[in-house]
């Protein structure tokens, strides 16, 4: 195999990107995965175009460009995903975090600040806890606050991911469970949460837009109902779960606003609004429990 050099190699992934059959791969997917196998910053690809690649490394680089190609996310290629401020193991069995779900951990943070107090015993539940993304930057968050955080899954490969990832980041006080949504859980007064979060599957069955996304598990994607079954769920049996003027937080999709917004109404919540993502999209609807 011919020695390449990264100028060499960045000369391919343009033409690469410009061919009709890898418009669907970001921009950056190619040069990130450069920077992963030869382990250097970014700044390497500027400074250091001279740089040949190994006969090893030049095997890894095009052996994973061409499963990009067939719709492997970068994520699952590194293994790795950032998020919040901390770095999460990821892999076929959990969703790849997206940034547009950490304004769902900025608006729990947000509530929190604001409350002038708490019982001693400060809970938190994230429903559908997947990688863990949501719940560990939490507890990370407000861990020294004596918060202790309970993430839920029926999925036992996520949770191990999950455990690992908690680990990694060194954070303590979570505990993970396997339950289907609130099956698992008790509704005794003591065991009740403060606040309630979920990034549950929302998509429409029908959505075209699924069929971009089979390397991620569709059941984590995916709800009957319009996308909204386990929306639903979730909002109807939440005031079992929440203490009184507990917080519910739920991601959701773009267009499903105006009906999560009103399932909330419908069930009793007050103070119900909804925030936009980063691309300025309806992404989080929150309500607080009477």
């Amino acid at each position: 195999m011919t020695a390449l050099t990264i100028r060499q190699i960045k000369q391919q992934i343009g033409q690469l990107m410009n061919g009709e059959t890898n418009r669907q791969i970001p921009s950056f997917w190619p040069t990130d995965w450069l920077l992963y196998v030869i382990d250097k910053p970014s700044l390497f690809l500027i400074t250091d175009e001279d740089y040949q690649l190994t006969e090893s490394e030049q095997r890894r680089f095009y052996t994973g460009m061409v499963k990009m190609q067939e719709g492997t996310p970068l994520a699952y290629l590194t293994g790795q995903q950032a998020f919040w401020s901390l770095n999460f193991v990821v892999n076929e069995h959990t969703l790849i975090p997206r940034p547009d779900t950490e304004v769902l951990v900025e608006q729990v943070l947000n509530w929190i600040n604001a409350q002038p107090v708490f019982n001693p015993h400060k809970r938190l539940l994230d429903l559908g806890t997947g990688s863990g993304c949501i719940a560990i930057s939490l507890a990370h968050e407000l861990k020294k606050d004596n918060w202790q955080v309970v993430a839920v899954d029926l999925s036992l490969e996520a949770l191990d991911i999950a455990r690992h990832n908690a680990d990694f980041n060194g954070v303590t006080n979570i505990e993970f469970i396997q339950s289907s949504w609130y099956q698992a859980l008790s509704t005794d007064d003591e065991c009740r949460f403060d606040v309630i979060v979920s990034n549950p599957p929302y998509i429409d069955e029908a959505d075209e837009h699924l069929a971009g996304l089979t390397a991620e598990p569709i059941s984590a994607l995916s709800a009957p109902n319009h996308g909204l079954a386990d929306i639903e769920h979730i909002v109807q049996q939440a005031p079992s779960y929440l203490c009184k003027k507990g917080l519910l937080a739920i991601e959701h999709g773009h267009d499903q606003g105006v009906a999560v917004r009103r399932l909330f109404l419908e069930n009793g919540f007050e103070s119900v609004h909804t925030v936009q993502d980063y691309g300025g999209n309806d992404r989080v609807t929150v309500g607080q429990y009477p």
